[in-house]
Formats: structure tokens, C-alpha cells, sequence
């Protein structure tokens, strides 16, 4: 067991386990625990060692649910996952470079990799790796909760591994990075380190989280795309509100941009969009990242855009956010007409609309992007294009000016019925 860092002050009771069989038993599918056994023997046979590793150890031990295999054999992964994939017709994705490879089958996935040593060539850079033993697969993870391991070989399968007392550490509730240059290393590694802390109601070990206050600049030494990834974790936990709350205690949210808040007006908003915009109570997470950057400016959230290097549809989302905000005033007149509210919102991204729609302050504005949600973006004419020629309208601009034509008068409840609609077209022929 590592002394790196000294734990505080125990929170519950977990019995001291030497060997999981049970809790697998109890809390794996029975098809996944054949798998698993299957893999075991397949590795035996090889004369490899072969173990379950990472969070679903963690979350066996917190018996939570958590069927997210992922498995470290002391041999070839890609050969092992081969003849695997072989026996249950699973697809199979490799990759040789890393000597990993994933599994697909009915509604399972695995992912299986070789035992490996990491060193880093400098702070932020992907990791250099080597074939290794389990002992410094665990090493190189991020957190002790996350840094053991079960057998699967038959005759020790369920022995746990536990070199850097992660048992003593969820027995504490605590989460605590395995070396002080951790966070040098690999500074994604702060954003995890307050999404487990909130996700499992721990805390940061004290030296833990001071270390992590001092290495917040080592964020800049992280590429967009792997800062995004995190962020898009975070959108996936069940309250990201929590961990945006605390990224802002930590500092670590003015790494990311120094006008974003993690405050109680964003924590009402996510609640907001879970209560009201899903029936599943999941927001899509475009919808937490727009609701988050509502309050910057344009100019601060085109950076941002570049800085995550956000995909073009998201980018766009951000966008519409930003341009509906700015008619946040026009939309509060009383008395609009609902082909001028259409005009108003019509073309802007359903994302962007229900951000501004959960964010503005502003009741009117608000009742106007519902009518258009709920009812107006649904109104168009009942002729076509086709039924205009016939009625005499030549083909080519004309048409699609008499189709929004239509489309007006209907919204404004001018006419409500297709022959309403032949007799205004005859009218438009005989001016």
C-alpha cells in the first residue's frame, strides 16, 4: 500500500476482502460472469495471467452497477481478444499500435488490453508505453480507487490486487492521485479527479487537492480535443452541476474561460433541463454545454469554440445560442404576431432554442420561443408547390414567395383551411 499522501477520517464500514466471487456473483449478469470465466481459461491455456481492472472493481466493491469490462492480460490482448470474439461471434476492434482491442457482442462490450509501463516525454504529452506486468498497469492509473484489480485465471479468480490501498480509500470515501507529479503528467487527470469525487460522494484527499490547486496551469498543456472529451464526461454524469460547482471552487473552471460560473443560477438551469426538456430526465449534453457558456459574450464564446475545437454542429448550436440571446428584447413586446415570432426563431437549432428558452429571465420571451417550439415551427400550408402551378402561379421564385405568403397568413390565423388558402392564391393571381 502506498504512504504517498495519508488518508483522514473513515466513513463507513467495508469488510476487508481478499476475493470477489461473491460480489460478482451478486452483482454481474450471470452471461457476463460466463464471459469473463471464459476469458480466464482462454488465458490459462495461454499461460497468461489475466485480469479485471479500473472502475468496475471500484464500483464492485461500492456495489454499484457497472458492466463496463475493461481487462488486462500479462501476454498478447489482441491474440487473446481474437480467439474471444471468435467463440461468441462478437465484432472485434484492434488496435496495434496500443496492443488493445475492443469487443462487441448482443448488448456487451469489452475492452481487453496488454499489461503496459507508461513515462511521459513531457507534461501533457500522450504517454510512451511498453509491455509490462500488472503491477505497472496499476501504477500508471489515475486514482488508487481506480488502481486495482481482480483475478480471472480459474484457480484465483476473484483475488483482488490492491497494491496502493484503494480499499482504505473508499473506506475513507477519499480520492487520491497516486504520485505528486500525477497531474504534471497528465493534467485531464484534475477534471476526472472532481468528476469521481462528485460522482461517488467522496472527497479530495487533503494533499490530493492541494496539489491539484497548484497544477491547475498544467491544464494549458492539454490539447481542445482531449479537454473536450472531459467536458462531454462530465455532461454524461447524473448532476454535472455538481462538478462545475466544484471545478469553480478549485479554480480549475477559469483554466477552461475566466467568465464561466459554476453557481447556483447554473445548477436551477440543469435542473430545469432535466424537469422539462426530456421525459427521460437526460438533457443531451449540447444542451448543459450551451446552458453553461450562456452567459458569455459572442466574442468569448467564438474562443472557446476554437479553443475545444468544437465539431461544426456543435460550434453552430453555440452560435444560435448567442444570436437568440441578443434578441432576448424584441422577443419581450407584447402582442407579436406569430409570423413574427417565426421570423424571428425560425432556422436556429432546437438546442439553442430550449438553452435560451430555460436561461432567459424574461417571461414574455420565454412564452414566445414555447409557441414556437410547441406550435409554430409546425405550421406550413397545405398547397404545394405543384397545386400552386396549377392554380396559375409560374413556376420558379414566385412560388416559394406565395408558399411564405401562405405560411403568414396561417400562423396569423388569416385563413385555417386549404380552400382558404386557393381563395387567397386566386387573389394574389388576379393583383
Amino acid at each position: 500500500m502506498t504512504t504517498f499522501l495519508p488518508g483522514c477520517v473513515i466513513i463507513f464500514d467495508m469488510p476487508e476482502q481478499t476475493n470477489l466471487v461473491k460480489s460478482i456473483k451478486e452483482q454481474l449478469p450471470a452471461d457476463i460472469i460466463g464471459f469473463i470465466r471464459k476469458a480466464g481459461e482462454a488465458a490459462q491455456r495461454r499461460q497468461q495471467r489475466l485480469y479485471l481492472v479500473g472502475g468496475v472493481v471500484r464500483d464492485l466493491l461500492l456495489e454499484r452497477p457497472n458492466c463496463d469490462l475493461d481487462m488486462v492480460v500479462e501476454g498478447d490482448a489482441i491474440s487473446l481478444a481474437q480467439e474471444l470474439a471468435d467463440n461468441r461471434k462478437a465484432s472485434l476492434t484492434i488496435h496495434k499500435r496500443f496492443g488493445t482491442a475492443k469487443m462487441r457482442w448482443d448488448d456487451h462490450s469489452a475492452d481487453l488490453a496488454t499489461a503496459r509501463a507508461e513515462t511521459y516525454a513531457r507534461p501533457g504529452a500522450l504517454p510512451t508505453v511498453k509491455p509490462g506486468t500488472i503491477s505497472d498497469d496499476l501504477l500508471r492509473r489515475d486514482f488508487t480507487v481506480n488502481a486495482m484489480a481482480i483475478e480471472l485465471n480459474p484457480r484465483r479468480f476473484g483475488d483482488i490486487i490492491d497494491p496502493h490501498g484503494g480499499r482504505q480509500d473508499l473506506e475513507n470515501g477519499l480520492i487520491r492521485i497516486l504520485h505528486e507529479k500525477s497531474y504534471i503528467d497528465d493534467a485531464t487527470r484534475i477534471w476526472r479527479a472532481i468528476r469521481y469525487e462528485q460522482r461517488l460522494d467522496f472527497r479530495l484527499e487533503l494533499a490530493t487537492e492541494e496539489l491539484l490547486k497548484q497544477c491547475t496551469a498544467w491544464l494549458g498543456t492539454i490539447s481542445g480535443d482531449r479537454i473536450r472529451h472531459e467536458l462531454e464526461l462530465v455532461f454524461k454524469e447524473e448532476m454535472p452541476e455538481k462538478a462545475f460547482r466544484r471545478a469553480d471552487e478549485l479554480g480549475v473552471l477559469d483554466r477552461l474561460h475566466p467568465s464561466l460560473r459554476g453557481d447556483d443560477w447554473l445548477a436551477e438551469r440543469y435542473d430545469l433541463a432535466r424537469r422539462e426538456c426530456l421525459p427521460d430526465g437526460k438533457p443531451n449534453p449540447l444542451l448543459y454545454l450551451a446552458l453553461l457558456v450562456y452567459r458569455l459574450t459572442a466574442s468569448e464564446t467564438a474562443y472557446l469554440i476554437s479553443a475545444l475545437h468544437l465539431p461544426r454542429i456543435t460550434a453552430q448550436s453555440l452560435r444560435d445560442t448567442m444570436t437568440i440571446k441578443e434578441k432576448i428584447n424584441d422577443l419581450t413586446v407584447s402582442g407579436l404576431a406569430p409570423s413574427l415570432i417565426y421570423d424571428m426563431l425560425h432556422g436556429y437549432c432546437i438546442t439553442a432554442l430550449n438553452a435560451v428558452r430555460l436561461a432567459a429571465e424574461h417571461a414574455a420571451a420565454t412564452e414566445h420561443i414555447e409557441l414556437y417550439l410547441n406550435v409554430l415551427r409546425h405550421v406550413n400550408p397545405a398547397l404545394t408547390g405543384k397545386a400552386l402551378k396549377k392554380l396559375g402561379i409560374p413556376e420558379g421564385p414566385k412560388i416559394k414567395e406565395v408558399l411564405l405568403v401562405l405560411r403568414e397568413a396561417r400562423l396569423d390565423g388569416k385563413i385555417d383551411s386549404k380552400k382558404g388558402e386557393e381563395a387567397m392564391v386566386r387573389g394574389l393571381i388576379k393583383k
